[in-house]
């Protein structure tokens, strides 16, 4: 369905820092950086983070998440402990399995640098 995700930044190193951090936990390759852009590609999808191009200051969408598939627990785990220790913050509840009305999962969330909001989930 998507050919890729993209996100603001305001500091590009250290927005490249954070995400080869929590993607390098999923397998990820670390991104290359592409002028003002970071792109992180796989077989799936692109994900990539930009300055803006308009020159205003980078802002995330209240309400808005990217949810990134993680393998199992495990993993979500160390996804989400990367991200703490590379500058971003955790938020909504504690990692752990959450139940809905698709089922069980894992979900670990927490912010970038950035403020933008993302999530580790495990269909369960």
């Amino acid at each position: 369905m998507f050919s890729h995700i993209m996100v603001g930044t305001s500091d590009l190193d250290r927005a490249k820092t954070f995400y080869d951090a929590v993607l390098g936990a999923l397998g990820v390759p670390p991104g290359f950086v592409d002028r003002h852009r970071v792109f992180w590609r796989t077989p799936t999808g692109v994900f990539a983070a930009s300055l803006p191009i308009d020159g205003q200051p980078a802002t995330f969408g209240n309400g808005s998440t990217i949810g990134f598939a993680c393998a199992d627990s495990a993993q979500a785990d160390a996804w989400h402990a990367a991200g703490v220790a590379n500058g971003g913050t955790t938020c909504e509840d504690p990692p752990g399995v959450r139940e809905g009305p698709t089922g069980k999962m894992y979900l670990a969330y927490l912010r970038d640098p950035d403020g933008n909001k993302l999530c580790g989930l495990v269909r369960m």
